[in-house]
């Protein structure tokens, strides 16, 4: 099974929005194999981020990114990239459907409740980078046989 990375955002954390949004994730089927709660700082943001570190709202990334602490995760299941991607909906909240965590949650570019890893290779650099591989696990899933077909597991 696939693995991805998501970060629950400090406006996630500020809006007491943690269980909502963990809780679309299991409903859909995805298994957390890694959690923590972690305070990021600027060296961590310019490497996670480092395709907008020239980008003029950088600064403002990192003191939304810094202001609180956040909750790491990572999800798995068949297509985990693609399936999250698609439950978290567009950057800007604004655009993002309704029925998306940020279509439902959010109204703005920024603060926009979660990231999620936007491929396969993405997700297990972010996993590597904030996860030691103590830190991930695989168990045994008793609702598996309720979510896939036997020829998808």
């Amino acid at each position: 099974m696939e693995q991805t990375f998501i970060i629950l955002k400090p406006s996630a954390i500020k809006r007491s929005l943690v269980g909502d949004v963990i809780t679309r994730f299991q409903r859909k089927g995805l298994f957390i194999s890694g959690i923590k709660m972690m305070q990021l700082d600027e060296a961590i943001l310019r490497v996670h981020y480092a395709h907008l570190v020239d980008r003029p709202f950088f600064p403002s990334l990192v003191k939304s990114m810094t202001s609180t602490p956040v909750i790491v995760m990572v999800l798995k299941g068949n297509d985990a990239v693609a399936v999250v991607r698609s439950m978290v909906g567009a950057t800007n909240c604004r655009a993002a459907a309704p029925g998306t965590i940020r279509g439902d949650f959010g109204m703005s570019g920024q603060e926009n409740i979660v990231h999620a890893s936007d491929s396969p290779e993405n997700a297990i650099i972010e996993i590597n980078r904030f996860f030691s591989p103590e830190e991930v696990f695989d168990y045994p899933m008793l609702t598996q046989a309720a979510i896939y077909a036997p020829d998808e597991v």
